[in-house]
This record gives C-alpha cells, sequence and structure tokens, in this order.
C-alpha cells in the first residue's frame, strides 16, 4: 500500500489515534501535514513518523478545528509546501460524558463543534484541490458509540453518528470527482482519552471484546492507510468498525 509521491492531512494528529495515523500514512511513504494546538505534541508526532521514514516530509500547523478560515487557510498552506493534497482525515475529537438531565448546553455545543461541525470546515477546505486533482480520499474518525449509543454519552454519541451520515452523503456528491469519503469507527482504543475511563467500564467493555484486548493507535492507523490507499479505489461511504470483535 504505497503512498509516496501523496500527501495526506490529518487533524487532532497531537497525539493517540491521530499520531497513530500519521506514523502509519507517513510509513507508508506519504508526505503529513499534522494539525493541531499543542505544538510540542505536534513535534513529537513529527519525530515519530520521522521516526518511522526519514525521508518523508512534514508541516505543522497549529490551528482551531472549528475555524472554518483556519482550515481554509492550513489547507492552503499544506497545498503550497508540497504541491498538491491527496488524503484528509478528520479525527480531532473531544469526550465529554454527562447524564441527559444534566448535560449543559454549552457541552452540546463544544461536541457538535469539536467532533462534527470541524468535519465539515475540513472537508470543505479539501475538496477543493481535490477536485482540481480529480482525487482524493477522506476519512473521517467517529466511534462504535456513534453506532450503538451510550449512556451518558449522548451528546458524543449524536456527533459521532453525524460523522457517518456526512460520509455517505459526501461520497454520493463527490463520487464522479473520484474523491472517496470513508469513515472508520474505533472502539476501546489505548490513548490519554480512555485511560480516563472508569475500571469497572473499561473491564465490561473489554469482556465485550472478541480479541480480548483493547486496540492500540496504529490498528487504527493501519485501516486509515488502507482506506487512502489504492488498495481501496473501489471502497467509498463506507464505515470500517474497528473494535476487536465488540459490534457484530
Amino acid at each position: 500500500m504505497s503512498l509516496v509521491g501523496r500527501t495526506a492531512f490529518i487533524t487532532g494528529a497531537s497525539r493517540g489515534i491521530g499520531r497513530g495515523i500519521a506514523v502509519e500514512l507517513a510509513t507508508a511513504g506519504a508526505d503529513v501535514a499534522l494539525v493541531g494546538r499543542d505544538l510540542d505534541a505536534l513535534n513529537e508526532t513529527v519525530a515519530a513518523c520521522q521516526s518511522a521514514r526519514p525521508d518523508v516530509r512534514t508541516l505543522v500547523l497549529q490551528a482551531d478545528v472549528t475555524d472554518a478560515a483556519a482550515m481554509d487557510a492550513a489547507v492552503a498552506q499544506t497545498v503550497e509546501a508540497f504541491g498538491r493534497l491527496d488524503f484528509a482525515v478528520a479525527n480531532a475529537g473531544q469526550s465529554i460524558d454527562a447524564l441527559l438531565l444534566r448535560l449543559k448546553p454549552d457541552v452540546i455545543e463544544t461536541m457538535l463543534n469539536v467532533n462534527l461541525k470541524s468535519a465539515f470546515h475540513l472537508c470543505s477546505a479539501v475538496v477543493k484541490p481535490m477536485m482540481k486533482q480529480r482525487f482524493g480520499s477522506i476519512v473521517l474518525v467517529s466511534s462504535i458509540v456513534g453506532l450503538t449509543g451510550n449512556a451518558g454519552q449522548a451528546a458524543y454519541a449524536a456527533s459521532k453518528a453525524g460523522l457517518l451520515a456526512l460520509a455517505k452523503s459526501l461520497a454520493k456528491e463527490l463520487g464522479s470527482r473520484n474523491i472517496r469519503v470513508n469513515a472508520v469507527a474505533p472502539g476501546l482504543i489505548d490513548t490519554a482519552m480512555t485511560e480516563k475511563m472508569p475500571d469497572a467500564a473499561r473491564e465490561a467493555l473489554l469482556k465485550m471484546t472478541a480479541l480480548g484486548r483493547a486496540g492500540t493507535p496504529k490498528d487504527v492507523g493501519g485501516v486509515v492507510a488502507f482506506l487512502c490507499s489504492d488498495a481501496a479505489a473501489y471502497v467509498t461511504g463506507q464505515t470500517l468498525v474497528v473494535d476487536g470483535g465488540v459490534v457484530m
């Protein structure tokens, strides 16, 4: 699945799943534009990418993914630096849990802005160069909670479910321009976010996992690399579940 000569644009690339995706794309040969707010963490992702494949080019972009103008500017910088933009991964996300009766309006707004609206901004920005090329692959990082729902995560689940519908709609809208749009739905992945889970909740989810273990960012990154590659040239509008066998 060589991605040599291609360029990838990844939001939420500072750590966790975003870093895992960046490293896997870089390992396959893609130059990577890394978007986030934490400069030190982004530079750690750069080091991980270059350690995996020293010849790849990297670009660090500090930007607010909820700001449409900032996304337009970041994409323009990427095209200027690399000359093209082939892959885009909407990975930026946040989880704030609360039962419905305690769910404050500002939390709902934050979940929709960070998890869903940011993907709209990314897609709107990247399809412009992709349409000119008549080539591109967009991957939206959702969650199995977007498929199943979960008590205490209504806002998070709704925002992640929205990504699945967005992927299908854009796949139909952009297919004639040879732009593919898919989603991945990770399950329990070992990241800083899931470290905050109560032990009982983590153990209950592990018991539901057929493979009997939590996933890693590399597990998700490998699937995203596949969806970007020519091996998935006839795959669009799909959601690939990466959960070790929870949702079946």
